[in-house]
């Protein structure tokens, strides 16, 4: 039969891991690191991506090109 057996031998140190991450939440701290990588992730980089979205709104036309035409309208 399929499934685990009552020979199945699980490794303590595994098993302590997937606790620890399961309960990650409860152990979490504000570090400057980790203020600085959130900023990064939550400001830094979606303002930029939208700062170059912007920039470049109908700069580019992709549909409609032949062999030696060039995508920038402007």
């Amino acid at each position: 039969m399929a499934g685990p057996s009552k020979s199945l031998v699980l490794d303590p140190a595994l098993q302590k891991y997937y606790e620890l991450n399961a309960n990650r939440y409860k152990y979490f701290r504000w570090t400057p690191r980790h203020a600085w990588i959130s900023f990064i992730y939550m400001a830094l980089i979606p303002g930029a991506l939208g700062y170059l979205a912007y920039k470049t709104d109908g700069k580019y036309e992709w549909r409609g090109k032949r062999k030696g035409d060039t995508i920038a309208e402007w």
